[in-house]
């Protein structure tokens, strides 16, 4: 039995332990997190964040070989494998504020691990973080006089909110990345033999460690070159007189999580459990997720209540864009062509 620990209780961790513990049920897989509100969650029969089928999967494995506990130091000690999946936010000041990452977590996490070991472990970086920060995570962990080694690798996540168990279920790779010494690579096969009980060898893909941290920066470029799209609704916004502060939020699963994270955004973001409320009287609509709900929603209904010229961007490609233009609708997809009818405030017909 291999023991295996998360340091994380949020979305990365939640939703990828619970998969590796109903494939690999001879290992014991323990998720950690100093938040007692949000371990109890996972223990109850609300979880703390909703992704379909991920409760399913929990229920199955909880009390089994998948354990939920605060017990951080104490669950450090016991693994074999530690994944590391602790926040990483911008910095607010010092060098690179509101560009750079905040390390502190992680830093603060691996001097956590170094002291509370007592036997040589394999870290798994499973945040998103700069290139290169497993080089610093090493020189914490191996710096010690117990006599003990650590592996650092890279295991990037690749996960779409909406379909986080079913990328986990059937990726369309995992990536593994290690030091190309023989520890290194030791290491590599231990966590390849992991994915291997449920994932095809050849969409297991290994690289040295910078390699794979680079991978996922780049990874979530392109998902940022298609998310700032939404800054083409700011200009339309500006052309058409709509004030883009006055927000187009709705979501069937992920309210109670929007309005933590937006608090500070209270008296300029509205959250609206029915779409058809939310959409009454704006200028614009972005879909920025993959319910199934959004796609049998009464668009025409949606597009009679909006304010004209309507425009609507659709995020995920999810909707039929063809009728939505001969309802009325401007259509802004993404990586396909605008459609647009001729509209006043210096807007071209395309």
């Amino acid at each position: 039995m291999t023991n295996i620990l998360c340091i994380g209780a949020g979305y990365v961790g939640g939703s990828t332990m619970p998969i590796i513990a109903s494939h690999c049920p001879e290992h014991r897989i323990v998720i950690v997190d100093i938040n007692e509100a949000r371990i109890a969650a996972w223990q109850s029969d609300q979880l703390p964040i909703y992704e379909p089928g991920l409760d399913e999967v929990v229920r199955q494995t909880l009390g089994k070989n998948l354990f939920f506990s605060t017990e951080i130091n104490r669950h450090i000690a016991e693994a074999d494998i530690i994944f590391v999946s602790v926040n990483t936010p911008t910095k607010l000041f010092g060098q690179g504020a509101g560009r750079a990452a905040d390390l502190q977590y992680w830093e603060k996490t691996a001097r956590q691990i170094l002291e509370n070991s007592t036997s040589s472990k394999i870290v798994v970086e499973k945040s998103t973080l700069p290139v290169r920060t497993a080089e610093a995570m090493e020189r914490i962990l191996n710096s010690n006089s117990k006599g003990l080694h650590f592996d650092v690798l890279s295991n990037p996540e690749f996960l779409a909110e909406g379909t986080a168990v079913q990328d986990m279920q059937s990726p369309n790779r995992v990536l593994i990345g290690g030091r190309e010494t023989e520890s290194g690579q030791k290491a590599v096969k231990a966590l390849i033999e992991i994915y291997a009980h449920w994932v095809p060898r050849e969409r297991i893909i290994t690289a040295n460690l910078w390699s794979s941290e680079l991978s996922k920066l780049v990874a979530n470029a392109f998902l940022a070159q298609r998310i700032s799209s939404i800054n083409a609704i700011s200009a339309l916004c500006e052309k058409t007189e709509a004030d883009v502060s006055e927000v187009v939020i709705t979501d069937p699963y992920a309210m109670d999580n929007a309005c933590d994270d937006l608090k500070e955004l209270a008296t300029r973001v509205t959250f609206e459990p029915d779409p058809y409320v939310a959409a009454d009287h704006a200028h614009a609509i972005a879909i920025l997720t993959e319910w199934s709900q959004y796609t049998e929603l009464d668009y025409e209904k949606i597009y009679n209540s909006m304010v004209k010229p309507a425009f609507i961007f659709d995020g995920r490609n999810l909707l039929d864009h063809k009728d939505l233009y001969e309802m009325g609708f401007n259509v802004y997809p993404v990586g396909r062509p605008p459609l647009t009818h001729l509209v006043t405030y210096g807007l071209e017909q395309t």
